[in-house]
């Protein structure tokens, strides 16, 4: 039977394989690149030839644990989005990969794109969402703070069309600058959390940036610093730009909700994962949207989001 799905995603910072059987979770294993201490980053370069390096380990626990007979289709993210120009040379990595295991296994290949993959996985455990026609979705990120419309084909995700972004520094990016300040090793989101789940004093504000369904970050990073460099308590800097990013996301939310009606709100990628988000949204949008939030897990960067639309297009192919 080739009723297993394979994923492989090669994004900026995580390089990841899994495999899906009948919408269930098989293998998920993952390897996060390695980012010099005090770095804020790696050239894509380095990026690919992490991943190139980390792929074969973590393809061969792939096909230690399933049977490769019984591989159906191969998924893989090509690019960041679907918009026209969307390019980044580290998922070149993951194509090759990807194009190996299926040809040589005959198996489907489907292609599709990091945002994709990050809302369909954020989707597994909310699935009443692929009854609605439409939801919004927020992709939050390192490389993404996008406000978008998902439309839903059959229960896949369908069209994605952006409605708001940041015009400048993304959520992501916001933490991870200001977890590297505040000394946390990169990337910092978990770290950044802990360090603001710490704060005793809260009341820091720093002013968020929201016009319609569009925002920026830039301040949050110039104030951030500016609170450093005046002798703020690490832990206060920390929670307040957390504040600072749940009052901006709620601020677009339900402008969206008002704009568009649709009030069925999912939110995805490696930002939504941090819990201290996801409750100071909750009471920031209670009884104006209702949250679905992926799995913890699932909203960081996989490749089990892929590996399910591989299922998804071949399944609703042999209807």
């Amino acid at each position: 039977m080739d009723n297993l799905y394979i994923g492989i995603d090669t994004s900026c910072y995580t390089t990841s394989v899994a495999c899906i059987q009948h919408g269930s979770i098989v293998l998920d294993e993952r390897t996060v690149l390695s980012v010099p201490s005090g770095a804020r980053g790696l050239r894509q370069s380095d990026m690919l030839f992490q991943h190139n390096r980390n792929l074969p380990p973590l393809l061969e626990k792939l096909f230690s644990a399933i049977d490769p007979s019984a591989i159906g289709g191969v998924g893989v993210t090509v690019s960041p989005t679907a918009e026209p120009g969307s390019y980044m040379p580290v998922f070149l990595a993951g194509v090759v990969a990807a194009e190996s295991v299926a040809l040589s296994r005959k198996a489907a290949l489907y292609r599709g794109t990091h945002q994709q993959m990050h809302i369909r996985a954020a989707m597994k455990g909310n699935e009443t969402l692929k009854e609605e026609e439409r939801f919004l979705a927020f992709h939050l990120s390192g490389g993404t703070t996008d406000l978008l419309s998902v439309e839903t084909d059959g229960g896949r995700v369908g069209r994605i069309t952006k409605l708001g972004f940041s015009r400048d520094l993304h959520a992501g990016q916001a933490v991870d600058r200001t977890g590297v300040l505040l000394g946390c090793p990169f990337p910092c989101g978990p770290h950044l959390e802990k360090l603001a789940l710490s704060a005793t004093n809260r009341d820091i504000r720093i002013p968020s940036s929201v016009s319609g369904t569009d925002c920026s970050f830039s301040g949050t990073e110039t104030a951030a610093q500016r609170l450093f460099e005046s002798g703020a308590d690490r832990s206060e800097i920390a929670y307040a730009v957390y504040d600072c990013i749940a009052r901006t996301v709620a601020k677009m939310a339900r402008n969206a909700a008002e704009e568009t009606g649709c009030v069925k709100i999912l939110f995805a990628g490696g930002v939504s994962s941090s819990g201290l988000l996801r409750e100071m949204l909750s009471e920031r949008l209670s009884g104006r949207a209702e949250l679905y939030f992926g799995a913890p897990g699932l909203s960081t960067d996989n490749a089990v989001g892929i590996a399910l639309m591989a299922e998804d297009d071949r399944c609703s192919s042999r209807k």
